[in-house]
């Protein structure tokens, strides 16, 4: 399917030969004694969306997984793509990372727009302790000039630059999947062939990745998807399936899934569903019905088509005889996206029948569409708002975590907080690495995050203080059961979670010194993680 962008894959592996942290080389039993580390992220794709999260699009590899491992059902995210993968990459918060915002070149500490050198990265800790490192998919953490075909702004924050032996995807946030920009081979440039679709490129590379491998060294592989992000591109087979499955509307489906994740004890019965987003109207006050199925029918589609991929991946790690000792994470990078694409002519390209509109039907390579804030709403049940807000609906994820040697309780739920900083420490945790204080001459910032791994056994929480969240304006701090939240120039909001996690009864006029002492909190993780206010 993808021949040419195979091609060179044959060529031998390059091995890195690094010594440890500790001063020592990685041992040829390494294998058997580290595990190996599958990292998945979708993008924008919502609470709810697959199976075992209590959506109705078929997820079938995703939800074994969640069978054979966890769930999370209090994990987080940063809210949007590119701060999301920085805080994935480092364990650091996005700004401190240097991508606090997105990735345009910035002279703020906190908004350089790409990697910075106070961070370093899961690929390159885990490289030191001997650990073949591979990226397939979407980086979006270095600068990016949509105008020029061949960008080379800051090269030293590519992934070949920051850790990784191996990587095949591209350095930009978003674009076509028939024929995305930015489409790398390690440091090289490269063209899609005709046949080509992003979603199967990504699955495939990834596991070839696995099966090429050296033999004698662990794995640390990280599967970045732009799948389910816009635009809607999807096969049309893998549409078919949807059809007719969207055709009872938004409200229909937040009740069905509302149900499904409470049955599953995901979440609690004293969590009401939100009410339906402003500007959304009832179903059956809905235009162009038939459109507006489709819509959701292609995002379906492409969530489907990763899962496939996922299948291949675990496939790769069996084969490998890898499987048994691989800790897979499965996350999104941000909540369902209300966003709603308009033209023809883009930064990803030229589209003859671009735009959102209901006289289009999306899903064809020439279509360049979103989904929208209903079916977005759908996506984050039972939670409010969207991608880029810091309410519960732009920052909670799912997380699925698999590891048969290392977690016994099969099909266990895990209701502590966790977050996306926590990766790294987790990473670090598994595979008995050290975190540098100094790396390449460079002072390394401390980790944020804090290790999965006494979780994995036990539903006890996690040892932290709070966990923090700025994303344009908004801005959020969880202490315990308590968020303290904000949207943009608007006043703070007080909730507990405890009861009251769908974010419908605000309680800031009830507890006004918890408001002012939570705020205070804020402000002074704020001043040292380099946030702009």
């Amino acid at each position: 399917m993808i021949s040419r962008i195979a091609q060179g894959f044959a060529l031998a592996i390059v091995g890195v030969s690094l010594a440890s942290l500790a001063g020592t080389a990685a041992s040829a039993e390494a294998p058997q004694d580290q595990p190996n580390i599958v990292i998945i992220m979708a993008d924008d794709m919502g609470y709810s969306d697959i199976g075992s999260f209590g959506g109705e699009i078929q997820t079938p590899n995703l939800d074994a997984l969640a069978e054979g491992g966890l769930r999370y059902s209090q994990f987080y995210n940063t809210g949007r793509c590119c701060p999301t993968r920085a805080s994935l990459l480092t364990g650091l918060y996005p700004h401190q990372a240097g991508v606090g915002h997105m990735v345009s070149p910035g002279t703020q500490p906190g908004y350089r727009g790409r990697l910075v050198d106070r961070a370093v990265t899961i690929a390159e800790v885990l490289g030191e302790q001997g650990y073949h490192t591979a990226m397939a998919g979407k980086w979006h953490v270095t600068h990016y000039a949509y105008n020029n075909p061949e960008p080379t702004l800051h090269r030293a924050s590519w992934p070949r630059q920051r850790g990784f032996d191996r990587f095949f995807g591209t350095l930009s946030g978003a674009g076509s999947f028939f024929e995305p920009v930015s489409l790398m081979r390690d440091n090289t440039f490269i063209e899609p062939d005709e046949d080509f679709y992003y979603t199967d490129a990504i699955s495939d590379q990834a596991s070839r990745f696995i099966t090429e491998a050296p033999a004698d060294e662990p794995v640390f592989l990280y599967v970045a998807h732009t799948a389910p992000h816009w635009p809607l591109h999807a096969l049309p087979e893998d549409i078919a399936r949807y059809e007719g499955v969207y055709d009872e509307g938004w409200d229909q489906m937040r009740e069905d899934r509302h149900e499904r994740l409470l049955e599953m004890g995901l979440l609690s019965e004293d969590w009401p569903l939100s009410a339906r987003g402003g500007g959304i109207p009832a179903w059956s006050d809905a235009e162009h019905k038939a459109w507006q199925a489709r819509r959701m029918a292609v995002y379906a589609a492409q969530v489907d088509r990763m899962d496939q991929g996922i299948g291949r991946v675990v496939q790769a790690l069996k084969e490998t005889g890898r499987f048994e000792n691989t800790l897979i994470l499965f996350l999104a990078d941000n909540g369902g996206s209300h966003e709603v694409i308009q033209g023809t002519n883009t930064r990803h390209g030229n589209f003859e029948q671009g735009g959102t509109q209901p006289n289009i039907m999306p899903g064809d390579a020439d279509t360049y569409a979103s989904y929208g804030r209903p079916w977005a709403n759908a996506s984050n049940t039972p939670f409010r708002l969207y991608k880029s807000w810091n309410h519960e609906g732009g920052i909670a994820t799912p997380l699925i975590a698999h590891w048969p040697n290392g977690i016994r309780d099969r099909g266990g739920i895990r209701h502590q907080p966790g977050h996306v900083i926590d990766l790294m420490a987790t990473a670090v945790d598994i595979s008995r690495s050290r975190y540098p204080e100094i790396y390449n001459d460079h002072e390394i910032l401390p980790l944020e995050g804090t290790s999965l791994v006494p979780s994995f056994d036990s539903d006890q929480p996690l040892e932290r203080e709070a966990i923090f969240w700025e994303h344009q304006g908004s801005r959020a701090v969880r202490v315990g059961d308590w968020k303290l939240v904000r949207e943009r120039r608007k006043d703070w909001e007080l909730y507990n979670l405890k009861v009251d996690r769908t974010e419908t009864h605000n309680l800031a006029d009830e507890h006004p010194d918890r408001v002012t002492q939570m705020a205070e909190r804020w402000n002074a993780w704020a001043d040292r993680a380099f946030v702009r206010r």
